[in-house]
């Protein structure tokens, strides 16, 4: 097992460090290129079904179903290579490698992210996110319920935990209690209106520190 560091930082994707808003509209738009606004909107009604099935956003795997539906639709190709090609480091909210690079200071930054296992890895490399988090990447189903599994992979006496999701961070407080320390929107432990906020505070706003 690896040495327990004194405080770990925990980083989500989507609406995060990445403007996921603008990636949908941006898909939104190239679905209406393609396939017509009827489409564009069962693609969508598609895509939200299967997130309430699986409780993550799957981009691909939607695509798969509405293909199923439109087996001869020949624009299924460029759909799908605009999902897989897209710039996704065009998305990145202003400071976010700024932020990870000012954490990384006081201790190992880990993306913990939830999604499928193809599109999702291939958001957080293409965005520049694997490497400047030297490859600690977690990706699961449901992150608030794999605590376990971070704590394995990286052991710490705190964690901080940045994610714009509140009933996440309210599960994982639940969990972790005092060791952990939430940044997102009110009622979080450190609130911020966006992640470049964080360059504003320093080791001491985060948690207790272990020697």
């Amino acid at each position: 097992m690896a040495a327990r560091s004194p405080i770990v930082f925990l980083l989500d994707v989507d609406n995060t460090l990445i403007d996921n808003d603008r990636v949908a509209a941006d898909l939104k738009r190239h679905l209406t290129r393609e396939v017509g606004a009827e489409r564009q909107e069962r693609y969508w009604a598609i895509f939200e079904a299967l997130r309430a099935e699986l409780g993550y956003a799957d981009y691909l795997g939607a695509l798969q179903r509405y293909r199923v539906e439109h087996p001869r639709d020949p624009h299924l190709l460029a759909v799908s290579s605009f999902l897989v090609n897209y710039p996704f480091a065009n998305r990145l909210y202003p400071e976010s490698l700024d932020v990870i690079e000012h954490l990384a200071a006081w201790g190992p930054t880990v993306i913990l992210s939830d999604g499928d296992v193809v599109f999702q890895p291939r958001k957080v490399e293409r965005s520049g996110l694997f490497e400047a988090v030297a490859g600690r990447v977690l990706i699961y189903i449901h992150k608030e319920r794999m605590l376990d599994a971070v704590q394995r992979h990286y052991p710490a006496h705190h964690y901080v935990i940045v994610d714009d999701k509140l009933r996440i961070l309210a599960a994982m407080k639940a969990q972790l209690g005092a060791r952990l320390t939430t940044a997102t929107y009110p009622p979080a432990d450190i609130t911020i209106a966006r992640i470049g906020d964080l360059l504003r505070y320093d080791r001491s706003a985060f948690g207790r520190k272990e020697a």
